[in-house]
């Protein structure tokens, strides 16, 4: 695939480190809509008159959207430039962002989140092709640690602001607070990072994108749906395991549709794929929001069924982890950049299984809020060590025009991570409800979050990476053009 003449990144205003403000500023907005909205469900359901049916696919209409989009979203990045489709998307998520403030029915709330999906789809997989392409290899892991640091601080630090929003502002407020935001963030995009270079040839995989979104849409689908149906019947004699095997089915003919198509833009390159760093990582960071969602998902229904905390203060305390993960993060990038990524990364996951393990060996029925800290501080620990060595080893290989589409297969498996483990917890503590108390159900689920990261922790140290080799530099395809003359 043939790109324009390479030439060297601009300095200046138009600097690595700004355009990585501009892009993590203005990716807020989607990280927010990930988790905050979720808190909000009761306003919702009120101010619509919706049934909890309606309110669930608000929240889950988004995420299908997403999922299934990802990896096309990023493929577009590569074909017409990272920062055109990025503000696109944006573009995208603050209209539809308005329209979800402005529902009146909860039908016009569920579109209004497909359309939020779209956009994030769009936007996601061009962040971290921005950054893999404008930092060179001995400085992209300091990058991906401050990356990774807001990513998880905003996704995990999102049901307290969510909580702060709603009752300063209303559920319409979470929806409205977008449109300042996605401004500031569209502005600050255009005058800070510059255009990459994109392909000439522009070429849309419309096959392998129509046979990618259904299969996910399968996958996807069953894995929302999968626990408030207990697994059993969706419609008739279909059932979640049912469509979760045809998604996988249409998956596997997304790959053969794709082997007869790597000479003429395809939607995802094979090449990629066979880079080991790259698919070894796209596997283990899976098991990452596994480990947060467990998190996320046990400690607040502890803190408020048995020590009875309101959400606010449960927000608050939960909160201490990612604040842990702020000041590590960048640290951890600089030990990729020295040592490489792999041993970081198995330090990073056994902190966080160890800070999990230490929340469920401490936590009792009598036992007050502080016996949580020492979990919560090694899991702030491992989120920062964690987070930032995947991306570097994934990216170190990968050509800067594939970046977008590496992204997306990258962000997708990370996903659907996340809806697997979330299943699998759910799954395990409802299970263990039906035998005992909070308490003992909270304490045997964590374990399922620590047994993940270790498996993780075991796959990274096991597999030998291939050796890295510094990517092409960073391109543009018009240097000399003024700053934000053109998305």
């Amino acid at each position: 695939m043939s790109t324009v003449a390479e030439q060297p990144l601009p300095t200046g205003r138009r600097g690595p480190w700004a355009a990585m403000f501009a892009v993590c500023f203005t990716q807020a907005v989607v990280l927010l809509d990930t988790t905050a909205v979720n808190v909000a469900v009761p306003s919702v359901a009120h101010g619509l008159h919706a049934g909890m049916d309606q309110v669930l696919w608000m929240i889950n209409a988004y995420l299908l959207a997403y999922a299934v989009l990802l990896a096309t979203g990023g493929r577009l990045g590569d074909l017409f430039g990272p920062r055109r489709i990025f503000l696109i998307g944006l573009a995208v998520f603050v209209l539809a962002s308005a329209a979800c403030g402005a529902a009146q029915t909860p039908e016009q709330a569920i579109i209004a989140r497909v359309f939020q999906g779209v956009g994030g789809a769009l936007q996601t997989p061009q962040a971290m092709a921005i950054i893999t392409r404008m930092f060179p290899a001995d400085r992209r892991g300091a990058a991906l640690g401050v990356w990774g640091s807001f990513a998880g601080i905003v996704a995990a630090a999102g049901p307290t602001l969510g909580g702060l929003m709603v009752s300063w502002l209303g559920w319409r407020g979470i929806f409205y607070l977008n449109l300042p935001v996605g401004l500031i963030g569209s502005v600050l995009v255009v005058l800070l990072v510059p255009r990459l270079a994109s392909a000439r040839r522009r070429r849309i995989d419309l096959l392998g994108s129509a046979v990618l979104t259904v299969g996910m849409l399968g996958v996807v689908y069953g894995l929302i749906e999968g626990p408030p149906h207990h697994w059993g019947a969706l419609l008739g004699p279909l059932t979640t395991p049912v469509v979760i095997a045809a998604g996988v089915l249409l998956l596997g003919v997304f790959l053969l549709v794709e082997r007869g198509r790597q000479e003429r833009d395809p939607l995802v390159p094979f090449t990629i794929l066979r880079n080991r760093n790259f698919t070894v990582m796209a596997v283990v960071v899976s098991v990452l929001p596994c480990g947060l969602g467990g998190v996320l998902l046990l400690t607040p229904l502890y803190l408020q069924e048995v020590q009875k905390f309101s959400a606010f203060r449960a927000g608050l305390l939960i909160a201490a982890a990612p604040l842990v993960s702020i000041f590590v993060a960048p640290y951890s990038g600089k030990l990729c950049d020295r040592f490489g990524g792999k041993y970081v990364m198995v330090a990073g996951l056994l902190l966080f299984g160890t800070g999990i393990g230490l929340l469920a060996g401490l936590i009792r029925t009598q036992s007050g809020w502080a016996a949580l800290l020492p979990g919560l501080f090694f899991v702030g620990l491992g989120m920062g060590v964690a987070f930032a060595p995947a991306g570097v080893v994934a990216f170190a290989r990968i050509p800067p025009e594939m970046s977008g589409a590496a992204s997306g297969v990258f962000n997708t498996t990370r996903l659907c991570g996340s809806l697997l483990g979330s299943a699998s917890v759910a799954a395990l503590l409802q299970a263990q409800l039906s035998h005992g108390g909070v308490t003992h159900a909270v304490r045997v689920t964590y374990l399922l979050p620590v047994a993940v990261l270790a498996a993780g922790a075991l796959v990274t140290l096991l597999v030998r990476p291939d050796p890295v080799e510094e990517p092409a530099p960073p391109t543009v395809d018009e240097v000399s053009e003024p700053t934000g003359s053109r998305a």
